[in-house]
């Protein structure tokens, strides 16, 4: 055999870690066994705990060649001293390593009971390594407490484990506990391109992060991943090779199935995931990967200041596009959905289906109304009704002069206030006392509403001559040199002029962000940051405005002609706006006339019912022509149902 392979050492044994310096990822637990070392104050028993890889078994050697190096414990020790390479090879006859897993027996325990009475041959200490204690039987744990609770002054126990639930309550208590943490991506990435460098190997940074993120936090499955991939594609690795032997997904395709579904592209959310599940790719990954770029979007919108070292930088703009897509609760609810798609795709025999009927539900739920919409529009409709000049009283009305002494009155109608108002034709002058009036005519079941014109003051008309209605003129559109301006701006805009037009035009586009605009105020607007701020005292309207921010960062977006950031900030250095939505509802006259009205007394009861119904119809008709009202009835697709 070639004497050449039969050195040839795997990474992950050739580069496993000598020193403390050498441990990576694990700053807390080093940090704690180095003072411990330097202070003496070194315990008799410590008890690792982590996933694989992280380093448990590595960190029990480096804590024996601290304590039986030349000179020790010391936490600076010499790892090519023969003492300590007896200790890194397993040769060491005062250090002892033991597997759970095969000696985890109440005679072994028993064995281990009676060695620890003998002294170190050469070291200080005589130490006892016990990997996977977890599965060690009750009856051999019970066994090693009297021993581990007082053990030999020269007796140390380092217990490792990667599940402590299994260990007894009474043994953990006997130990220091150290919890070893998953390794970041990033540093595992850095370590592999350390790794290839030492090699001679051509591996780009997005293989290298590509591998660390499929390692999940485990620093010798990332060197094993690497030692695989140099035996297939040689001395050059790029990311297609990592996805190709391992079935990874590119963070690029997650990102653009995520844009399509927040896109709501059902056509090509669907044909992502069957070319996926054609690929051979595990879709239960792809999910979990889908949930995680999900994650990283969540993370930027709600702190847009974040640098997040988990998101590789060929997506991060892709990211920051799609935070200004949808809003925080509705993303909330994806990534719930999609989590419960998870969970039953775990135990199903067809993957792809639930997967396909989860990307249609989340499209779906993308857009519906949430009851946060419902508050929303209610709260708009409430707040626009509160600021609504009250109507004006009516004038009381003459009494129609009749035959018999009885009177009867016409019954007061009060004038709702409108935007618009249409001016009524003339009437036809009261008939005279010798004449006979004629009854009046049957009101329609819906009459338009209509304003009485204030009666002329001038020489009595002609009974015998009619005065025909004079057609009402319908005003002409004057244009709102405002609005134009918000509609077409021209050059570059400070931010106090960009952020007026934006309020106009989102105003126009929707009328509950009035309200809600109208208490904002200006701070700032430096690069792409844009802010406005709410003073303490309305810190309620920045909540309710929270929903919209998306529509909002867009808006300032498009009158800027850049991407904006828009930030929104609660002060107390503020002072609260005292705002009143603009209506354009014209003045009352001062003094209403009405004209007289001749009836019979013996039609009064029926001029009183068709009167009565005319004050229905209109205010009926009132209600539903209400702009508000006829929103919440478009958006939730509702009619009004007479009772």
């Amino acid at each position: 055999m070639d004497p050449v392979s039969e050195s040839y050492q795997v990474f992950a044994r050739k580069y496993r870690p000598r020193t403390f310096e050498d441990v990576l990822g694990q700053d807390h637990v080093i940090q704690t066994l180095r003072n411990a070392i330097e202070q003496d104050r070194l315990a008799h028993a410590y008890l690792f705990v982590g996933p694989r890889g992280t380093g448990k078994t590595s960190t029990a050697r480096i804590l024996a060649k601290a304590l039986n190096c030349p000179g020790g414990p010391s936490a600076k020790f010499d790892p090519d001293d023969p003492v300590c390479v007896e200790i890194a090879e397993g040769n060491s006859l005062d250090v002892l390593e033991i597997d759970g897993a095969s000696n985890n027996g109440v005679e072994q325990v028993r064995e281990l009971r009676e060695t620890v009475k003998f002294a170190p041959s050469s070291g200080q200490f005589k130490i006892y390594y016990i990997d996977e204690v977890h599965m060690l039987t009750t009856a051999a744990f019970n066994a090693l407490l009297k021993t581990l609770e007082e053990p030999p002054a020269h007796v140390k126990f380092i217990f490792a484990t990667t599940e402590p639930q299994k260990i007894l309550p009474t043994i953990i208590s006997r130990c220091q506990r150290f919890d070893l943490r998953r390794i970041p991506t990033d540093v595992i990435a850095k370590h592999l391109l350390f790794i290839a460098t030492e090699e001679g190997i051509k591996l780009t940074e997005s293989a290298a992060f590509a591998i660390a993120k499929g390692a999940e936090g485990g620093m010798r499955d990332a060197q094993s991943m690497l030692d695989q991939l140099v035996a297939f594609c040689g001395d050059s690795i790029d990311e297609t090779n990592v996805l190709e032997i391992f079935g990874f997904n590119s963070t690029e395709s997650i990102a653009e199935l995520a844009g399509q579904i927040l896109r709501r592209d059902n056509a090509s959310s669907l044909e992502a995931v069957h070319q996926h599940a054609e690929a051979g790719k595990d879709l239960s990954k792809l999910l979990g990967d889908l949930i995680g770029h999900y994650r990283n979007v969540l993370v930027l919108k709600v702190d847009p200041d974040s640098h997040s070292s988990e998101i590789p930088p060929e997506v991060l703009d892709a990211v920051r596009e799609q935070s200004g897509l949808v809003d925080t609760h509705r993303l909330l609810r994806l990534i719930d959905l999609f989590a419960e798609t998870d969970a039953r795709m775990k135990w199903a025999p067809n993957k792809k289906l639930h997967f396909e009927i989860g990307v249609i539900k989340a499209i779906q739920c993308l857009g519906e109304s949430t009851i946060d919409d419902v508050i929303s529009l209610v709260s708009g409709a409430a707040d626009a009704a509160e600021q609504l000049p009250a109507p004006p009283a009516s004038a009381p009305r003459a009494q129609a002069p009749v035959s018999e002494p009885k009177a009867e009155t016409i019954p007061e109608v009060i004038p709702e206030t409108k935007t618009e108002v249409a001016v009524a034709p003339a009437m036809t002058p009261a008939p005279q006392a010798d004449e006979v009036p004629e009854p009046a005519p049957e009101a329609s079941p819906n009459p338009a509403p209509e304003v009485a014109a204030p009666a002329e003051v001038g020489p009595p008309a002609d009974p015998a001559e009619e005065v025909s209605p004079a057609p009402a003129a319908e005003p002409e559109p004057v244009a709102d040199p405002v609005v134009e301006a918000a509609a077409a701006p021209s050059g570059p805009l400070s931010g106090v002029e960009l952020w007026n037009q934006s309020k106009i035009a989102l105003c126009q586009t929707k009328a509950s962000l009035e309200t809600w605009l109208g208490a904002a105020q200006f701070l700032s607007h430096e690069g792409s940051d844009f802010t406005i701020g709410f003073a303490a005292e309305q810190s309620f309207f920045r909540d309710s405005l929270s929903r919209d921010e998306g529509l909002i960062a867009e808006q300032l977006s498009q009158f800027a002609g850049s991407p904006v950031n828009l930030r929104i900030e609660v002060r107390d250095d503020l002072q609260p706006l005292e705002f009143e939505m603009e209506e354009e509802t014209p003045e009352p006259p001062a003094e209403e006339v009405v004209p007289e009205v001749e009836e019979a007394a013996g039609s009064a009861p029926e001029a009183d019912a068709e009167a009565e119904s005319g004050e229905a119809g209109e205010a009926e008709e009132d209600f539903s022509n209400d702009p508000l009202i006829r929103e919440a009835l478009e958006k939730f697709e509702a009619r009004v149902i007479k009772s």
